[in-house]
This record gives structure tokens, sequence and C-alpha cells, in this order.
């Protein structure tokens, strides 16, 4: 029996990547939608936040839809109603924010994700941000193409320090920050590791406390989940914890960090650079202060763009694809009850 399926991808995980990785796991019928992100940007579409697309062209698309593959199409109530054949939806992300998980369970609709596509990608962007925070590229790379020729980063208090030798704190420990410490083992780094449901292995030493490791760390980068408890977890009087000259970088969740006690902290030296792929707004704002605070790098949310991100998302939504069709228990399902109230 044929299966109707939905591709709503974007130009960043391609409907053809979904195509083939579809190809072989059953008898099915492929259709396709590509939403504009990340040419436009994501938002929120009524009840759900960082979707791309609009109710009308979903519940269009998804006529007589069996099952859906995306990352960033939007799940909601008026969508799942106007669906009534929908029963499995499959984000390509890391969680899936662009849906609602509890009316998608009323409604029998099973919801998977793509938990690690990314983890490769972001713990090699988190490398070449503290790399590019300590040795100043950026500044120095823009500053020379505009013909100014700085000899005074050479001065003793301006230039950064080595990653030999020095202390990393890594906050969160799961498969990014796992990626992260083993690069940083190879640059001779020494590993601090705050994460309270992480395992303890080889590659680094688990602290009990974040005072204990900020206290500790000449560079400490954030691997959290951006939850309640984690929300601000870095504000004033955790950066008042590091070591006066320390580097703070942040590619994981703009909600973990209090901007403005950053800007404030490499304005008066507390911190000697940072840098950042999230933050609180995005766009950034243009008043936003680190525009203009010392010694900031920033990139536009990207951390984890790469081609390997892309084909992961499809093959792992693809997989999860299989085992539906077969009966089998989904690998990563995110309302498993819905099974139970089948």
């Amino acid at each position: 029996m044929t299966t109707r399926v939905l591709a709503a991808g974007d130009h960043f995980v391609l409907n053809r990547l979904f195509a083939e990785a579809l190809e072989g796991v059953g008898d099915l019928e492929l259709s396709e939608l590509t939403l504009p992100w990340p040419v436009e940007p994501f938002g929120p579409v009524a009840e759900v936040r960082e979707a791309s697309g609009g109710e009308e062209e979903l519940i269009e698309a998804l006529r007589g839809v069996e099952i859906c593959l995306t990352q960033m199409a939007p799940l909601t109530e008026r969508i799942l109603a106007a669906s009534p054949e929908l029963r499995l939806f499959c984000v390509g992300r890391g969680g899936p924010v662009n849906a609602n998980l509890e009316a998608a369970t009323r409604h029998g609709v099973a919801v998977c994700y793509a938990p690690g596509r990314n983890a490769t990608a972001t713990a090699e962007h988190t490398m070449g941000m503290i790399l590019a925070a300590i040795r100043r590229i950026p500044a120095t790379h823009g500053e020379l193409v505009s013909g100014v020729w700085r000899g005074d980063y050479y001065t003793y208090d301006s230039v950064g320090p080595e990653l030999e030798g020095a202390t990393v704190g890594l906050v969160g420990y799961g498969a990014i920050g796992r990626r992260v410490a083993r690069m940083l083992a190879g640059f001779g780094a020494r590993v601090l590791v705050f994460d309270p449901y992480a395992e303890q292995d080889g590659l680094a030493e688990r602290v009990s406390s974040l005072e204990e490791l900020l206290s500790r760390s000449l560079v400490v980068s954030l691997h959290a989940r951006a939850t309640p408890e984690t929300a601000g977890m870095i504000g004033a009087r955790q950066l008042a914890v590091m070591p006066r000259g320390s580097v703070l970088v942040n590619c994981a969740r703009g909600s973990l960090v209090d901007y403005e006690a950053v800007c404030d902290a490499l304005e008066s030296g507390q911190l000697f650079a940072a840098a950042f792929d999230v933050f609180p707004e995005e766009p950034l704002p243009k008043d936003s202060r680190l525009l203009t605070a010392p010694n900031v790098v920033m990139t536009p949310h990207l951390a984890g763009a790469s081609k390997e991100t892309a084909g992961n998302a499809a093959r792992i939504v693809a997989a999860e694809v299989g085992r539906y069709l077969r009966g089998e228990p989904l690998a990563h399902c995110a309302n498993p009850e819905v099974f139970r109230l089948r």
C-alpha cells in the first residue's frame, strides 16, 4: 500500500536530501514544499516558535498526507485539526520546537526529531570561535583589509593566551561538549566539565559546581540546554567568579547568558574576550551593546551549519519513517504517549 509523504524542506535541509534518504524505505508517494528559511528568518507561527512557513500553505500541502518530513514547518493546533490523515511528523532538528506536542498527542500524531545532527559542526565552530577570540583574528583581519597595520597588538597586555596548558571549562557535556573536549585534548588543554547528568570519562575532569568550574577556567564554553533552570545561568555574579582576563564562548542558546553583564565585563577587562553564535533576540538589534563592546566575535546562529548537518537531519528522520512503516518503536519520539492513546 502506498503511503503519502510530504517533504517540507527549506534552503538548508533540501527536499532532495529527504528524497535521497527515503530511497528504499517503502512504497511512498512523495510531494514537496519548499519553505523560505534561512533566506527569510524563522519566527513564531500561531502558538509554536522558531518555524518557517504559514498555516495555510501547510494545510494545503498536507491534504491526504500521512507522514511529513521537515526542519522548520509549523505543526499547530489548526494545522492538526485540518490534517486528519497525518500520523507522523518528523522534525530534522535537535528538538521539535516548531511542533505543538500537546495538540499533536491529542490528534494522534507522533512527533520525532533528530538529536545530534549538528554535533560535529557545532563543536568545530566552537573551536573556531575560541581561537578567533583569544587570538583576535576577526578584528585584526578587519583592520588589515582596511589598510591599518596594528603592531601594538603584539604588546604583552594585548595578546591572548595559548590553549596548550590552559584550563577550559565546558558547561554541558552532551554530544557537542564531548566532541569539544576531544578537540581541546588535541591542543593540550586541561578540560573541566560541569554537567550533573553527564557520566565521567577520561577526557575531562568533572566538577561539582558551576562556581568551581568558572573560578578555575581561563576559557568557558557553554553547551547546556535552554531550560527554565539554565536561563541566565551566566550573569554578573558568575562572570565575577571567573579569572580576570578570561574568555566566554556561547554556541548553545542565547537565554543562557546575561549579555548586558558580559558587555560590562568586557569593558572593565574582567573578560579578555567573548564569542557568541546565539543571542536572546535574533537577528541582533541594531542598538545592541555587543556591537560596540571590545573584543567580541559574533556569528549569526550558524554554528550547526554544514552540509553534513543537513544530510544527517534527512537521514535520521528518514530512518524514523522506516521504523514507523515497519511497526517498530521510534528511536527519537518526543511524545511517545501518543501510541498509548491511539
